[in-house]
Parts: structure tokens; C-alpha cells; sequence
């Protein structure tokens, strides 16, 4: 096992390499490195091996939560291939099907003929207009897991506690379920089940964080309306510039573009603003 730090976050990753020492000898090994760095681990990120869980419960003594990452793809096996694929098909119908009625009225002389191949195409029309109407759907229950996973709402800016996200992330995994029973998808149980059980833990990040928060505060020894500034108007500007620029997705971007903008034209005139040093 290999200990390395990523520089640009400041987190601890645990690599694994060919060696033959117990997960048993990981703690003692980490606490040696993070000695040296004269830091301490607050929480651990796996894809929810138990090893893992086990070091960060039993090793660490520290919050453990499941990588996000792994959350998607779960969902991506449930529902969202069938309906790409369902997606794609009815796009593909739709665009031949100008041309094949046309062919079809070249060679057929009958009136009945045509009347028969024009109904054959309004239903592949109706049934690929269906579908890519269900495909702005499809998108809209995922896309507010990763904009729900932080300490700020997407909405309004406003903070928010693990529970709030984790309502969030449940509401939902139910509106795929729910948009996936209406256009007849395959059940996929097992991979929900999966998503769910995962998601506590993943909210409880936000109140972890919160706690930092406060532990920062209460260091500082500033002022109550410097601390509601501070959470209310300079936090959220701050965090949302950050994943305003780390988020590669253009249509998210563009989300948090939004609640950026607002807050940071609420933080420069704030009362409170005003009074900082020009330098701060």
C-alpha cells in the first residue's frame, strides 16, 4: 500500500500495490505518513469495500462515505442505457420516416396503399416525438445528484444539513423510478437498493462539513453577525466559485454560473463587506 497526497485538494489517496501486508498494518502506515505531514485525516472516501469501511471505522476512528462516482454508474446500469437506447431508436425512426413515406407513395399506385403506409408513419412519428420528449425527462431526476451534494442549495444559495440533502437524493432516485415505470423500462431493483443504501452516507458529508465550519468559527472568535455573514453570504459565493470551476459539464456549469452570480452580487455590497480593509 502506497500513501501519496493530491496536492490540488490536499487529500490523502491510498493506493494499493503488489506487497503482501495486511489491511491490519494499513492504519499504523498512514498515521506514520500523516505524522510526518503534521496533519490529520478527517474522513475516508472507498467504493465501499469492506476493508476499507473496516480501516475507516476500526483504524481510523473517522467518517466514512461512498465515492460518488460508483453511485452514478449504478444508476446508469438501472435505467438510463435501456433509456438511451429506447432514445435513440425512436430519433432514428423519426428522421427515415419522411423519406420512406415518400418512397412508399413512389411506388405504390393505390390510394389505399398510401393511406395505410402515412398511418404507419404518424405512429412512428407519435412514438419518436414520445421519446424524445421522455429524453429531457430522463435527464432532469439525475442531474440534481451532483447539485445536490453540497452545503449550499442549488436554488437559492441557502445552507442545507445532511437531511435536507439526503431528502434531496431520495426524492430523486424516486422520480427515476417513477418516470421509468411510466415508459414501461425494466425493472432494475437490485442496482436502486444498492443506490439507496448508499445514500445517507453520502449526505452525511454536508453535516461533517458543517462541523468543520463551526470549528473554524469558534477558532476565529468573531462576532454572531460576522458568523452568519460568513456562512450565509461569504461561504456559498466561495464554494460555488470553486465547483463553478471544476465542473466540466457545460449545462451544470452554467447552473452554478447561476447561483454564483447571485451570490457574489449579494456578497460585494453587503454591509458587512463594506466595512473590510480594501486588502481583505
Amino acid at each position: 500500500m502506497r500513501v501519496c497526497m493530491d496536492l490540488r485538494t490536499g487529500s490523502l489517496l491510498l493506493e494499493t500495490v503488489a506487497d503482501d501486508r495486511p489491511y491490519a498494518t494499513w492504519p499504523a502506515l498512514v498515521e506514520e505518513r500523516l505524522t510526518a505531514l503534521s496533519t490529520h485525516g478527517r474522513y475516508l472516501v472507498s467504493d465501499r469495500a469492506k476493508a476499507l469501511s473496516q480501516l475507516a471505522e476500526k483504524g481510523f476512528a473517522c467518517l466514512r462515505m461512498p465515492d460518488f462516482f460508483h453511485v452514478l454508474p449504478d444508476l446508469g446500469k438501472s435505467y438510463a442505457l435501456a433509456m438511451g437506447q429506447r432514445v435513440r431508436h425512436a430519433q432514428q425512426a423519426l428522421t427515415k420516416t419522411p423519406e420512406a413515406l415518400a418512397h412508399r407513395q413512389g411506388l405504390s399506385p393505390r390510394p389505399q396503399d398510401d393511406r395505410a403506409a402515412e398511418t404507419v408513419m404518424e405512429a412512428r412519428q407519435a412514438e419518436g416525438a414520445r421519446w424524445a420528449e421522455v429524453r429531457h425527462p430522463s435527464r432532469a431526476p439525475v442531474a440534481p445528484l451532483s447539485l445536490a451534494l453540497h452545503p449550499f442549495r442549488i436554488s437559492d444559495a441557502a445552507p442545507q444539513t445532511a437531511a435536507q440533502v439526503e431528502s434531496t437524493l431520495r426524492a430523486t432516485v424516486e422520480a427515476l423510478e417513477a418516470l421509468a415505470q411510466r415508459q414501461q423500462l425494466p425493472a432494475r431493483p437490485k442496482a436502486m437498493t444498492q443506490v439507496r443504501t448508499q445514500v445517507p452516507a453520502l449526505a452525511a458529508l454536508v453535516d461533517f462539513w458543517w462541523e468543520g465550519v463551526e470549528q473554524d468559527l469558534a477558532q476565529a472568535a468573531i462576532a454572531s453577525p460576522w458568523k452568519q455573514w460568513a456562512r450565509e453570504v461569504l461561504l456559498p459565493c466561495i464554494s460555488w466559485e470553486h465547483q463553478m470551476a471544476h465542473t466540466r459539464c457545460a449545462r451544470r456549469k452554467a447552473r452554478i454560473r447561476q447561483v454564483w452570480e447571485t451570490m457574489y452580487a449579494t456578497l460585494h455590497p453587503h454591509a458587512l463587506t463594506q466595512r473590510l480593509p480594501v486588502q481583505v
